[in-house]
C-alpha cells in the first residue's frame, strides 16, 4: 500500500475517448512539445481548467457585488504572472483566454530546448532526467517542472555533469530557438 496522499490523479481524462479531432490535436501537442504521452497533455488541460474555473467564480462574485475577493484575485493573477503564463498587464478576463500551449511553454523541457541547451525536445528531456540541467544552482530532474519568470536566465548545465564541459560532443551550441 502506498502513501495515502499520493493516490489521486492530478488530471481528468477526456469524456469521449475516441474523438478524432481531439485525438489529432493531442498528438500534435505531444509532438510539438516532446511530451512522453497524452497524460501530460491532460494534466496541463486540467490545470488550465482549474485556473479558468477560479477566474469565472471570482468574476461572477465581483459582478454580484461581493466584497473582499480582491485578495484572492490578486493571488491568482500574481501566481500566473510569476510563472510567466500571463502577461504583466493581464486580468481575470485574460485568464479565461489562456491556452494549453501557454502552460506547456513554461515547462522545463521546453525552456531547455528554447534556450539552446539541447538540440531537440527529446534530447532536452533526456538531459533533464539524467541530471545535466540546473536552475539557480539546483539540479532539477523533472521535465514537467514549471519554470518561473525569474528562473529562465539561470538555466544552465549542472557543474558536476559531463555536459558542463565545452568539448562534450552532445552539447549543443547555445543559440536560443525561436519558433512561432
Amino acid at each position: 500500500m502506498g502513501y495515502p496522499g499520493k493516490c489521486r490523479k492530478s488530471y481528468d481524462t477526456p469524456r469521449h475517448p475516441w474523438e478524432a479531432d481531439r485525438m489529432a490535436q493531442e498528438v500534435e501537442l505531444v509532438k510539438n512539445y516532446g511530451l512522453r504521452n497524452k497524460r501530460e497533455v491532460w494534466k496541463a488541460q486540467s490545470l488550465i481548467r482549474k485556473y479558468r474555473r477560479v477566474s469565472r467564480q471570482l468574476l461572477a462574485a465581483t459582478t454580484r457585488g461581493e466584497m473582499g475577493l480582491e485578495a484572492q484575485a490578486t493571488d491568482v493573477l500574481d501566481h500566473l504572472k510569476n510563472y510567466g503564463m500571463l502577461k504583466e498587464d493581464g486580468d481575470l478576463d485574460s485568464v479565461l483566454s489562456m491556452k494549453v500551449e501557454d502552460l506547456l511553454e513554461r515547462r522545463l523541457q521546453t525552456q531547455v530546448y528554447r534556450q539552446g541547451l539541447a538540440k531537440s525536445l527529446r534530447q532536452a528531456r533526456q538531459f533533464i532526467t539524467h541530471g545535466h540541467i540546473q536552475i539557480t544552482g539546483r539540479k532539477v530532474t523533472v521535465p514537467g517542472y514549471y519554470v518561473k519568470r525569474g528562473e529562465e536566465m539561470t538555466l544552465d548545465y549542472y557543474p558536476g555533469s559531463p555536459m558542463a564541459q565545452e568539448a562534450h560532443p552532445e552539447r549543443a551550441t547555445r543559440i536560443p530557438k525561436v519558433e512561432g
